[in-house]
């Protein structure tokens, strides 16, 4: 089987390290994974873990937040390999701690800066980045791409107060993931004629640095999901909304 290559962005930490980890374990799948950090001396530490591990890793230096950085990626990948076989939008900020009370979390009151701060990341940098690389996706013999959602971003569960998160509102961090719930589906089906994928991932609640340590789910859990996607046979789904396996309401 060829090599597949694979772009996690925020992949030196967190869930984006450990679906880089998970991905470059598949062996069966053969996937060389390069990651994305800010700090490029975390990056070289991430890399270097992962390379430990077992794992073909390689990082370059960015910055979701930094348009010149898409097409340093852009120049990176088509350089070196021609095409891009997997991507995988991880990189994200939550706006505010998670369980929390501020003004963040409310649509009454939500501070106009911190909204847009949290859209221009969540949102307008995954499409923006995701249409930057696109062409060399569709060089791909069977291109995924993973856009990492949260289950915050469903407003049917959202609207119905017997559901398990109807008291879990941070409404720019929600919004945000259920705009880029939009660009997945958006997204498929414009792809729908050509062998890519492209779905949107809930990793579960993960003991991560936006998690928190309340969260009720291991690291080890959370890559699984966004690892699935970016591998799905041929006959996968596409324009879905996921979490291990199973599917997510709107």
């Amino acid at each position: 089987m060829a090599q597949k290559i694979a772009f996690i962005t925020g992949g030196n930490r967190g869930l984006g390290f450990q679906t880089a980890l998970d991905l470059g374990l598949n062996k069966a799948e053969n996937i060389k994974v390069v990651i994305g950090s800010r700090d490029m001396s975390q990056g070289e530490q991430a890399v270097n873990k992962l390379r430990s591990a077992g794992v073909d890793a390689d990082v370059i230096q960015f910055d979701i937040t930094k348009p010149a950085d898409y097409q340093d990626a852009y120049d990176y990948f088509n350089s070196k390999y021609g095409r891009l076989d997997i991507l995988v939008n991880n990189a994200g900020i939550a706006g505010g701690t998670f369980p929390g009370e501020g003004p963040e979390h409310r649509a009454a009151d939500v501070p106009m800066d911190l909204l847009r701060k949290v859209f221009e990341t969540n949102f307008f940098a995954q499409v923006e980045l995701t249409e930057r690389l696109l062409p060399l996706i569709k060089k791909s013999p069977a291109g995924r791409i993973v856009n990492l959602s949260s289950i915050l971003a469903s407003l049917q569960l959202h609207a119905d107060p017997k559901s398990p998160i109807y008291n879990a509102k941070s409404f720019a961090y929600d919004a945000s993931k259920t705009a880029l719930n939009a660009f997945t589906v958006h997204l498929a089906y414009e792809l729908r004629d050509t062998k890519i994928k492209v779905n949107s991932a809930h990793p579960g609640w993960v003991k991560t640095d936006m998690g928190g340590e309340s969260a009720p789910m291991e690291l080890i859990e959370g890559g699984k999901t966004s690892a699935a996607l970016a591998t799905l046979a041929a006959d996968g789904p596409t324009g879905g909304y996921f979490h291990m396996g199973k599917p997510l309401p709107w």
